[in-house]
């Protein structure tokens, strides 16, 4: 069923330019994130300034529910394709760091290049929305995923061994070239017009706060998303105080991450048509909190485990919010509902990536990552357990309204 279901959204022609432009830009984004950190602590020695150049490119997801709202305001595809290019623009700055006296140019780029993500992201996901088959929403998701999550394979390693061997700005104008063949393929796609100005009105946070539906999962993913924050800054602590690894041996561990993902995006359309979202939702957290018990200890298969543990794991609040987001929402709010969604999942991320950056000068990641996990876990067991329902306030605008 589920091998049936995703041929037929790969035979959309929209959602098949989709997902190649999804792999084309993730491949750049992906070897990008990873030689930030590895860029920052090369030039500064500091595990601190390295966590903080994660949070840098998260910090925008604060800003998503404006964001969101410019991705309603202009046709999406025009905005896909200029911000594409913008970005490749941008990265080619980043060939004037070569030192840690110009490391505040780094910072600066990555806090734009968060931004122009969000706005990506917003304006993506309402295209979902238009072009793909409400009952196949959770197999696109998951493909999408696969393609996003897969880059993670390859993608780190390769960022890992140019930075190494080149430097990080090696790795900025692969990134670059990536989002510039991402803006010729999103150039191909056939959407449909702006929503009608009436509807745009509505609030995203709104949409969210008032659905029984939505809530729920959201503020699951917000909990979630904080511990992944906190486990995001405690990467290389780990792979340099428990592991005794340098820091390159971080892209390993996003590959056996990747191959969680992968995974877990292959087989999300057919589990979220079996399990309830919630349930979806709840295992997936449990998996991933068990995973930050085991990123403890001091043995590398063990290490490598748990992070393909968590890769299985932590997309699966995230898939599952987001295609209720897509089903849930009108097209006419559909770009600010999924950035409102967004920010309020990814913002905690930010938070716990700035909070571990502190810490982890301080307590001991073998003490912080249990610690981080029974968090994970008793949110597992609060989604499953809340059982009440809420109705929305006065003001929300369902999709049938619309």
């Amino acid at each position: 069923m589920g091998a049936t279901a995703g041929r037929r959204v790969l035979r959309d022609r929209t959602a098949g330019v989709f997902l190649a432009a999804v792999v084309v830009s993730g491949f750049g984004s992906s070897a990008m994130s990873l030689a930030a950190g590895i860029w920052v602590k090369s030039l500064t020695g500091s595990d601190s300034l390295a966590a903080l150049a994660l949070f840098a490119v998260w910090l925008p997801v604060l800003f998503g529910p404006t964001l969101g709202a410019v991705a309603d305001r202009w046709p999406r595809k025009p905005l896909l394709v200029g911000t594409n290019v913008v970005m490749a623009l941008l990265l080619t700055t980043l060939t004037a760091v070569d030192s840690a006296g110009r490391i505040w140019i780094l910072f600066a780029v990555l806090l734009l290049y968060g931004a122009g993500s969000v706005l990506m992201d917003a304006a993506e996901s309402a295209l979902v929305a238009q072009a793909v088959d409400a009952r196949l929403l959770g197999d696109f998701n998951g493909l999408r995923m696969v393609a996003n999550e897969g880059m993670k394979l390859v993608a780190p390693l390769t960022g890992a061994a140019l930075c190494a061997r080149f430097g990080g700005a090696s790795v900025a104008l692969l990134d670059a070239v990536s989002f510039a063949l991402a803006a010729g393929l999103v150039g191909l796609l056939r959407v449909r017009g702006p929503a009608p100005a009436e509807v745009r009105r509505a609030s995203g946070t709104r949409q969210v706060w008032g659905s029984p539906v939505l809530r729920p999962l959201v503020l699951a993913g917000s909990v979630t998303m904080l511990c992944a924050g906190l486990n995001g800054a405690l990467l290389y602590a780990v792979v340099d105080g428990v592991l005794g690894r340098s820091p390159a041996y971080a892209g390993v561990l996003y590959a056996a991450q990747g191959i969680g993902s992968v995974t877990i995006g292959l087989l999300a359309g057919p589990l979220l048509r079996r399990l309830p979202e919630r349930v979806f939702a709840a295992v997936g957290i449990t998996v991933f909190a068990a995973a930050l018990g085991l990123r403890a200890l001091p043995y590398d298969t063990v290490a490598l485990t748990a992070c393909a543990l968590i890769g299985l794991g932590l997309p699966c609040v995230l898939i599952a919010a987001m295609t209720a987001v897509q089903r849930e929402t009108p097209d006419a709010v559909a770009g600010r509902t999924s950035a409102a969604a967004g920010t309020l999942m990814m913002a905690p991320n930010a938070v716990g990536l700035a909070f571990g950056a502190g810490v982890v000068a301080l307590v001991d990641a073998r003490v912080l990552l249990p610690l981080v996990g029974v968090v994970a876990l008793l949110t597992a067991v609060s989604l499953v357990a809340g059982r009440r329902r809420c109705p929305p306030p006065a003001g929300a605008t369902s999709a049938a309204e619309a």
